[in-house]
C-alpha cells in the first residue's frame, strides 16, 4: 500500500470552488502569514503618503519625499467588525459634502450625537441625515434647503443605524 500523493477521486473536483476555478496552493513565510491573510481578508494596499501638502490655492513647489505608505482604509475605518458602505442617492445632503453617488462609511459603534451625520431609518425607510432636537424629540435635519426636517412625533418609529464618519468619492471614472 502505497503512501501520499494524488489519490483518483480525492479532493474536490477543479472549478468547483467559490470562482469557479481551479486553485494552487500558496507558499508564504511563516513571520508573514498573519500580514498576507489580513492583506486577502481586508484588501490592504498601502499607497504612498507624499510629505509634502498640495495647494488647493496658488501652486507651490512639490518634492518626492514619501513621508509614509497609506491605507484608504485606515483613513475611513476605525471598528471593521462594526463598520459598512452605503451608496447615496438624491440630494438632501448636499450642503454638507455629501452627493449622489457617493459611499459613505457608517460605524454602528459611534454613539450618534446632536450633529452627528447619521443613517436612521423612520418606520422602516432609510435615509441620511443630521441628528438634532432633543432626545425627547428628535429631528433629523437635510442639508439642502429644498428639503423639509424630518420632525418625529410620538407615533413615528426611529431607529439609527450608525454614524456616518467616512466619505468615499470618485471624482472621474
Amino acid at each position: 500500500m502505497t503512501r501520499g500523493g494524488a489519490r483518483k477521486g480525492a479532493g474536490r473536483p477543479a472549478g468547483q470552488g467559490r470562482y469557479g476555478e481551479p486553485t494552487v496552493p500558496l507558499r508564504v513565510p511563516v513571520s508573514l502569514r498573519d500580514k498576507v491573510s489580513k492583506a486577502l481578508v481586508k484588501g490592504t494596499y498601502r499607497l504612498p503618503l507624499y510629505g509634502n501638502r498640495v495647494a488647493a490655492g496658488f501652486p507651490s513647489p512639490a518634492d518626492d519625499f514619501v513621508e509614509a505608505r497609506l491605507d484608504a482604509n485606515d483613513l475611513v475605518i476605525d471598528n471593521p467588525s462594526a463598520t459598512f458602505f452605503l451608496r447615496v442617492t438624491g440630494d438632501s445632503m448636499c450642503d454638507a459634502g455629501i452627493y449622489a453617488g457617493d459611499y459613505i462609511v457608517v460605524d454602528r459603534s459611534r454613539k450618534p450625537r446632536h450633529g452627528s451625520i447619521v443613517v436612521a431609518a423612520v418606520d422602516g425607510e432609510f435615509t441620511v441625515k443630521k441628528l438634532g432636537g432633543r432626545k425627547s424629540r428628535p429631528v433629523l435635519k437635510a442639508a439642502n434647503p429644498n428639503y423639509p426636517d424630518i420632525v418625529l412625533d410620538g407615533e413615528q418609529q426611529l431607529r439609527i443605524f450608525g454614524v456616518v464618519c467616512g466619505l468615499v468619492r470618485r471624482i472621474e471614472d
